[in-house]
């Protein structure tokens, strides 16, 4: 990209939450002459709509406040693993390099999948791949800077396991490059006769899936099994004969089923040539003698020696910082943004500031689903359209969207450009979405929001209302318990509290089983398993494995996590359905359409009559910013077979949902018969419902992702402001 055809104004920051005394450092490139100006601002309302408070933002003076050089900073995308030769320890002169791959782009660009380079020489002399046309090649530069290249007469085939080698015979002279593929049984052979020599002593660098050459990295794109160096001319015979026993000639083989949780490469080889990832490809994948009687690679890893490399993975950009601030002690907690600014243009990096460890400002914490923003982060919607950019003109709404700037990363709702799923996430990288004013849903009559805007809908309504509150990321929660929340008299969740590890959840059912409050204002919550990568902040995988709506499908074999080797997808093939913690569960989805609540019978009943006091209505929340509706796109019920205590009264149900609403995979069983037993129509509903818990607490839930955009209509005056209201006063003061 040139600066022509990029923003030309974009930061983040090393941290998406960060508490009083803790330092960020924020890093920024900027296309624009002469100097940009940040500051700090409080983010009331990230809504650009002109039908509702709009965006709202109030300046906070901080020491970050001032003008800061501009300069262009650029990210390379694209894994590989980077090894450094030893001093001392030199490429044999003759040797046989093999690997076995799983190419998923052949014949699309040439792609490295190992590749030797001298010190300060901007060319590798020896790269062993694929050509742009699919065929297998091996290239090697001489002392003398000629060049000898044999090429496989035979392509090779997409998403077949292959064994690519290459002799260099420095004795004869000879160049033998070969592959055998899994399922033909044949081997593919070129015998380049001629002067290949050339001294191998200088220090350098080996790669693994790239090589570095023209300004370019070719990387390789597919998946590679054990990568062997012998020290010497091995028949290939001899390679692929499991019996032959040549350990004894071994250089260097590197096994990718050790550390599978981390970002070293380890070589079993006599010279322990260790070496890093880089941008974080994806572990723990089958490899070439995966056989299928094990399906958790913790328990065979020797049949999960495989990296899936991609030549746009993408982690940290790791861009220089501009700079840094510690965050002041009697900052309020709450979500803000780092302004930048030249002229015309602005970015607002988005930073959830939390209260300091051990105190709190308010009996209200509002838990910040940074989880679920993060592994959204930059999704490119297969439905966007250049259209969609004269609503955002007329709103003066957030201007760029990742679908249009692809190169900077998408998110775990999209593909690799091999066309396997995204399944690594981390807000080290401008994301595009979480910036006050985005629209998610640009050809929509609505608002159109989701994530980081749709939850301004409700902070901005706590700050028109009058309640004090604190935030908490899931992060915290994540890396803290249950503690965190426990001085708070009750907790509330967001629109789409969807992801979540093992110990976040873990601590949320800890709060509401010592007698918490907990209200879960949003739908499709509490639905897949992440994980977090224990060396790398920032860094959350998602395995999409069996069941679920989900954007693409997890490989047979790929359904345990690589970060903490637990099994992936949906946190109810786990044993925890939704349902045990909030009492509802995703049940049905559509377009971003909203419908409403009806009350039932039991909402009449007398218990429950401060929860409706000021509200005569019979339905509810036919109104709304976000798909028009309260009850709307994504939906929860009640299900007591999965987990919904037997006291929980459901208060409202939603109904007369568009057709575009169907039921979640997981309640399929067959095209005319579902899990729950009951006609289809009576399950695509959002239930209201609440619960009392044995330890004195109680659970609200609204079952929708669309709730929270009824709160501002009428400026914040309407029946689900009212409901809400009641439930807060109960839970906060009574």
């Amino acid at each position: 990209m040139t600066a022509e055809t990029i923003p030309p104004l974009l930061g983040y920051a090393d941290r998406l939450s960060v508490r009083p005394g803790e330092t960020v450092g924020v890093k920024v490139s900027c296309t624009l002459p002469d100097t940009f100006n940040a500051s700090l601002v409080r983010i009331i309302s990230a809504d650009p709509n002109p039908s509702g408070p709009g965006i709202i933002e109030e300046p906070v003076p901080a020491a970050l406040d001032g003008d800061y050089p501009a300069r262009v900073q650029i990210f390379t995308p694209g894994s590989c693993a980077a090894v450094s030769l030893k001093k001392g320890v030199p490429l044999p002169a003759s040797m046989t390099v093999s690997a076995m791959i799983w190419p998923t782009r052949p014949g699309h660009s040439e792609q490295a999948v190992i590749s030797f380079s001298a010190q300060n020489v901007p060319q590798p002399w020896f790269v062993l791949g694929i050509d742009d046309t699919g065929h297998g090649f091996c290239r090697v530069v001489m002392d003398d800077g000629s060049t000898a290249q044999a090429t496989l007469l035979a392509p090779l085939r997409e998403r077949k396991w292959c064994h690519l080698w290459v002799n260099i015979d420095e004795e004869n002279g000879q160049l033998i490059v070969g592959s055998h593929s899994e399922g033909r049984g044949e081997n593919n052979i070129t015998t380049l006769t001629g002067r290949v020599t050339g001294k191998r002593s200088k220090p350098g660098e080996i790669l693994i899936a790239a090589a570095r050459a023209e300004g370019r990295s070719f990387h390789f794109n597919g998946k590679i099994d054990s990568p062997t160096i012998y020290d010497r001319y091995v028949d290939h015979t001899a390679i692929l004969d499991e019996n032959n026993k040549l350990e004894k000639y071994l250089f260097a083989r590197w096994d990718f089923g050790i550390g599978v949780n981390t970002t070293q490469i380890h070589d079993i080889g006599p010279h322990s040539l260790n070496g890093s990832l880089i941008n974080y490809p994806a572990r723990a994948m089958t490899g070439w003698n995966w056989d299928g009687s094990e399906m958790c690679w913790r328990h065979a890893p020797s049949q999960y020696g495989a990296i899936h490399f991609h030549d746009d993975d993408i982690y940290d950009f790791n861009w220089e910082t501009d700079f840094s601030f510690e965050i002041p002690d009697n900052l309020k907690s709450g979500v803000y943004g780092i302004r930048l600014t030249h002229g015309d243009y602005t970015d607002t990096v988005p930073l959830v500031i939390c209260p300091p460890r051990g105190q709190q400002s308010a009996r209200l914490c509002v838990l910040i689903s940074t989880f679920t923003w993060t592994v959204y982060g930059n999704h490119a919607r297969p439905d966007y359209n250049t259209t969609w950019q004269e609503k955002i003109a007329n709103w003066n709404a957030y201007p760029w969207n990742p679908a249009e700037f692809r190169d900077y990363g998408l998110s775990t709702y999209n593909f690799h450009s091999d066309g396997s799923g995204i399944c690594h996430a981390s807000y080290l990288r401008p994301l595009f979405n979480l910036r006050p004013g985005y629209l998610t849903f640009g050809a929509s009559q609505c608002s159109g929001l989701r994530h980081y805007q749709a939850d301004s809908h409700l902070t901005a309504w706590l700050e028109a209302k009058g309640h004090d509150y604190d935030v908490i990321t899931d992060e915290l929660l994540h890396e803290e318990g249950v503690e965190v929340l426990a001085p708070y008299a009750a907790v509330t969740t967001g629109s789409h509290p969807e992801y979540h590890t093992l110990e976040s959840l873990d601590a949320l059912e800890a709060y509401r089983d010592q007698g918490g409050n907990l209200a879960y204002l949003g739908g499709n919550g509490f639905y897949w398993r992440v994980s977090l990568h224990p060396e790398n902040k920032g860094l959350v995988e998602i395995r999409r494995a069996e069941g679920g709506i989900r954007a693409w499908a997890a490989e047979p074999g790929e359904y345990y996590s690589a970060m903490d080797g637990t099994y992936g997808g949906l946190w109810r093939r786990n044993g925890r359905p939704p349902q045990r913690l909030a009492g509802v569960g995703f049940s049905a989805q559509g377009t971003f359409s909203g419908s409403y609540y009806r009350r039932t019978p039991e909402s009449y009943d007398q218990k429950y009559s401060w929860m409706f006091d000021g509200i005569e209505d019979e339905t509810l929340g036919d109104f709304g910013l976000c798909g028009n509706g309260a009850a709307g796109f994504e939906l929860d019920r009640v299900d007591y077979r999965l987990g919904s205590p037997e006291n929980t009264a459901i208060l409202a149900s939603s109904e007369n949902h568009d057709d575009s609403f169907v039921l979640v995979p997981e309640e399929h069983l067959t095209h005319i018969t579902n899990w729950p037993g009951a006609p289809k129509e009576q399950l695509i509903r959002a239930d209201l419902a609440y619960i009392e818990t044995e330890t004195g607490g109680a659970i609200f839930s609204t079952g929708s992702i669309t709730f929270c955009g009824s709160l501002p209509t009428n400026d914040f005056r309407n029946n689900i402001s009212t409901l809400l209201d009641n439930v807060f006063h109960r839970f906060l003061i009574d």
